[in-house]
């Protein structure tokens, strides 16, 4: 017999279903997303947990000519299988295959490209008031995780959204509490009464009386607003002008999509809560949501199993070591995360010392303006950032750290290409937005040894210092426990060779040191954007007929763009080739291929050179 599931190719089938079909549907999906995801690594819990939901959202609403937005975008597996994109979910996250995220260019279905979090609200709410300045009748859906409403971001739109007239729906995906049986049941009720078009005209009408007489107006408020906070948390949103409808469970179909076509006949700014749980309906992955969030391939009958030979120390991992170490060795070390303890290495931290580690939420301007605020105090603040969602907090990194000239660390993860989590998550442009601020220094540590020295140099800076390094391990070189760290502003001679000079910004020096032997050229490591090492620069060109730069950032504004800058101030002229990142985002797939692909490993940079100069 055939499955269902392969009978659906686009929303415009799934409504032909009867409704009793669709809790064997979903049971199809979710298994179809645990297959491909076994195989092909991506996020898990988070898409398990959303299968109802997207299953309900697609049954009544009309897409893709009502418009859904998903938050973040690492939940949308469900939506890709039912919106004509199953058969090639086994390249999900690889070259040239789908994307991990949802992207325009992808599908009419995905109606706004995201990947960072709390943006949802504000995309919708543009696209609710398009249609209503185009005489439109069409929904626009926002739907929104409750980590990604603690960010400032949410609650602007929120403000926004609410003294607006237009067809825009709020769900917030609630996956950090459960709902027990009969308060489920009791929900169920409330929220189908609450959504329904009877409630909505008694309650209008019921103001209309009363204000008449508004002492009795005003207590029946008072009391519709205690009454209802009762069973629900309705003021706050319904403050912000919204119609606040739920909790509800996220995986009940019968309690979903009865209250989904009741909301979609009311008008206004409307808010419905959902609960869900992430992993659901995969026993492992509902116990341990944390570890099945980003897995690699793995059987799913048996689940994760450690690795046979220990893996590679990773960047990360450094950082993590390094941050206990010195905080054992500092008590006025503080750590800060915005959201991302487990992947910035921040897990050990917070067990050692939990009265001076920070999450603030996925808050990353407060979480720069914070650090700060600590430094003014006398405290030495390190930020765990990745360099892609740095970008969020530059107004604070310039106006709130630098201006001011804090002691504050920037420990920047994800530095470069970061592979299967494409465009989104590349740290491509950090080295460019960072090294033309006042004040900021920037460090490019090559290798694991040199991230933990260069954490302890940047740590011992009386000025804001950031050290950038890349996702996963390095050329696997040993790190003792030592907080000692390296010269500051000072590079080193790796290899000396004839004519040219190929200078390294960061974990791309292995690449360089490989490309220089084939040309028998000089290899240095820089190790310092900035400030950069003028006088081993100007050694290096004197001894050298051209230069060549490598990093793995932009090349626009780059640390090539620096090594040019202050030739040009020494007035020394030599060629200089800049080898980095180009002009354009690059899509997801496997790292090295990335790289390769931009011509960043060594038999690239040594074709590179060869060809702008072939003798």
């Amino acid at each position: 017999m055939n499955r269902l599931l392969e009978t659906i190719h686009s929303p415009a089938e799934l409504r032909q279903l009867p409704r009793p079909e669709l809790t064997r549907l979903a049971a199809e999906l979710r298994q179809c997303v645990l297959d491909n995801v076994s195989q092909t690594g991506g996020h898990l819990s988070s898409n398990l947990g959303t299968v109802e939901l997207t299953v309900a959202l697609h049954y009544v609403f009309n897409t893709p000519h009502d418009r859904i937005v998903w938050d973040v975008g690492h939940q949308t597996y469900p939506h890709k299988i039912l919106t004509g994109r199953r058969e090639r979910m086994p390249t999900l996250r690889q070259l040239d295959g789908l994307s991990g995220f949802p992207r325009r260019a992808e599908s009419d279905f995905d109606t706004f490209g995201v990947g960072h979090s709390s943006t949802s609200i504000s995309a919708a709410l543009g696209m609710a008031l398009a249609a209503r300045q185009k005489g439109e009748n069409r929904h626009a859906i926002a739907v929104i995780g409750d980590g990604a409403m603690t960010a400032g971001m949410a609650f602007e739109a929120l403000n926004h959204g609410g003294v607006e007239d237009c067809k825009l729906l709020v769900i917030l995906n609630d996956n950090d509490m459960s709902i027990s049986p009969p308060v489920g049941a009791l929900n169920r009720y409330l929220a189908q009464l609450m959504s329904g078009r009877f409630y909505a005209a008694a309650k209008e009408g019921a103001k209309q009386v009363l204000k008449a007489a508004p002492p009795l107006f005003e207590l029946a408020k008072r009391f519709e607003e205690h009454a209802k906070g009762m069973v629900v948390p309705a003021t706050l949103f319904e403050k912000f002008g919204f119609n606040y409808i739920g909790p509800i469970d996220g995986h009940d179909l019968e309690s979903l999509i009865p209250t989904l076509e009741n909301i979609k006949q009311l008008d206004g700014p409307q808010f419905l809560h959902v609960v869900t749980k992430k992993g659901q309906g995969y026993k492992l992955a509902e116990a341990d949501p944390v570890a099945y969030h980003g897995p690699g391939k793995f059987d799913p009958s048996v689940g994760l199993v450690p690795p046979t030979t220990p893996p590679k120390t990773t960047f990360t991992q450094v950082f993590g070591q390094w941050l206990c170490d010195m905080a054992q060795h500092d008590e006025r070390l503080v750590g800060i995360t915005p959201a991302m303890r487990e992947g910035s290495g921040m897990v050990a931290f917070h067990q050692r010392f939990p009265k001076r580690y920070f999450d603030v939420g996925i808050a990353e301007q407060h979480a720069v303006t914070l650090a700060a605020g600590m430094a003014c105090e006398g405290l030495k603040p390190v930020v765990a950032i990745y360099s892609t969602f740095l970008q969020r907090g530059y107004d604070q990194l310039i106006h709130d750290v630098a201006l001011q000239n804090l002691p504050v660390v920037f420990a920047i993860d994800r530095a470069g290409l970061v592979g299967a989590d494409g465009a989104t998550h590349a740290g491509a442009y950090d080295i460019a937005f960072i090294r033309c601020i006042p004040n900021m220094s920037l460090a490019c540590p090559a290798d694991e040894r040199e991230c933990r020295q260069l954490l302890s140099t940047a740590y011992a800076q009386n000025h804001p210092v950031a050290v950038r390094y890349p996702r996963g391990a390095g050329a696997g070189v040993p790190v003792d426990a030592s907080l000692d760290g390296l010269p500051f502003g000072k590079g080193e001679v790796h290899r000396a060779g004839r004519k040219t000079a190929i200078l390294a910004f960061g974990s791309l020096l292995t690449a360089a040191l490989q490309a220089g032997e084939q040309l028998d050229a000089t290899v240095v490591n820089m190790r310092w954007v900035k400030p950069l090492d003028t006088a081993l620069l100007a050694q290096v060109a004197a001894e050298h007929e051209r230069l060549v730069t490598v990093e793995e950032g932009c090349i626009m504004g780059g640390a090539g763009s620096a090594v040019a800058e202050a030739l040009n101030a020494l007035g020394i002229h030599r060629p200089v080739l800049q080898l980095g990142l180009p002009d354009a985002f690059i899509e997801h797939g496997d790292p090295a291929k990335l790289l390769a692909a931009q011509g960043l490993d060594a038999q690239g940079i040594e074709q590179s050179i060869r060809l702008r100069w072939p003798a």
